[in-house]
């Protein structure tokens, strides 16, 4: 069963990005919430096939779509594509007078710690950014690809999400495997961090 660290409004805006994560996120909240569906566009083409794919989606559930995209903004040249990305992206959450869920979990959580450690501190993802929440972040994301295998879920899949290009897949890819190798029960020690991180 899916675990929520926090209880809820009965009204939230859940971060979904087509992929499996969000979409099962979203269909959890559905069934005791009231959800509206906020996308945001990266422009790319991987971004125009989950675009199509989560307004259908909405528009098959009832489900309110809010939309975001870059706009006429630029990527600063000191930014990776994925830190402006995220930039952008969160301005557009913050920009909502609600609680945003998103759908990190636990392996995003020992995935950024790995991260941030080789830069010298170990961080964990915080259960808040002002009104931007993560309540998910306890459960591996095998946990939330089971929830779409048994409840029927459907999703896109972003290939960019295979290019190692890009150091946060460099990362899961690549480095995760060594990291579970020497370190088999890695997402329990991250997991006692987060908990400690909402309780302080």
């Amino acid at each position: 069963m899916i675990q929520i660290q926090s209880k809820l409004p009965r009204e939230v805006i859940v971060a979904c990005s087509g992929g499996v994560d969000s979409m099962a996120i979203v269909d959890f909240l559905c069934r005791n919430h009231t959800v509206a569906v906020a996308f945001f566009h990266h422009g790319t083409e991987t971004s125009d096939i989950a675009r199509d794919f989560v307004a259908e989606y909405c528009s098959n559930k009832q489900l309110d779509f809010l939309y975001g995209n870059l706009g006429n903004t630029s990527k600063p040249n000191r930014d990776s594509w994925e830190e402006y990305w995220r930039k952008e992206r969160y301005k557009f959450f913050h920009g909502f007078n609600a609680p945003v869920v998103t759908a990190h979990h636990l392996d995003d959580c020992v995935e950024t710690w790995v991260w941030s450690s080789m830069h010298g501190t170990g961080k964990i993802i915080p259960f808040r950014n002002k009104n931007v929440v993560r309540p998910f972040l306890l459960n591996k994301k095998s946990k939330l690809q089971l929830w779409a295998d048994l409840k029927g879920v459907s999703f896109v899949e972003d290939d960019t999400n295979k290019d190692v290009c890009y150091t946060r897949n460099y990362i899961r890819h690549e480095m995760m495997p060594n990291v579970l190798r020497v370190n088999p029960g890695i997402h329990k020690t991250i997991a006692k961090k987060v908990k400690d991180e909402y309780t302080a």
